[in-house]
């Protein structure tokens, strides 16, 4: 009298709890990325208000780093509540980062900014990569994924 459907001695397959924390660590720091990003705009959009430049311009900055905070944002959500489309755009948003790093250590001369943002942006970026992040985004941690 066995059935198909009764769960082994082991008992059913257990759900995999949700992404792993290297990947929630990510979705944070990219989340704040976004709100740096909207923050930017922000002033951007502010000293366009009070200055001798074409407001226009300015004003189109601020909409183009609102719109890119906006995003990084939403992915930055999207990794810490477990999508799993969300990790390739942050990715790609760290490596677009990387000449931010280049120019503030380099042109800008600003060292202590450009090396804390490297940090900061190598290691979301490590973490993103890693073998369990990799795993995860491919669906090898579901309880019906073949080995």
């Amino acid at each position: 009298m066995t059935s198909e459907h009764a769960p082994g001695p082991e008992g059913p397959p257990a759900a995999p709890a949700g992404p792993p924390p290297q990947i929630r660590v990510a979705g944070a720091v990219v989340g704040l990325q976004g709100l740096l990003g909207v923050g930017f705009a922000v002033v951007v959009a502010v000293r366009a208000l009070g200055a001798d430049i074409g407001v226009g311009n300015a004003i189109g900055e601020a909409v183009y780093f609102a719109l890119i905070g906006a995003a990084l944002g939403w992915v930055g959500w999207g990794l810490t509540a477990g999508r799993r489309w969300a990790r390739t755009p942050a990715i790609v948003a760290q490596l677009l980062l990387l000449p931010v790093v280049y120019s503030l250590i380099g042109p800008s001369r600003q060292l202590l900014l450009g090396i804390v943002t490297g940090v900061i942006v190598i290691g979301t970026f490590l973490l993103l990569i890693s073998e369990r992040s990799r795993m995860w985004s491919m669906g090898l941690d579901l309880p019906d994924a073949r080995p």
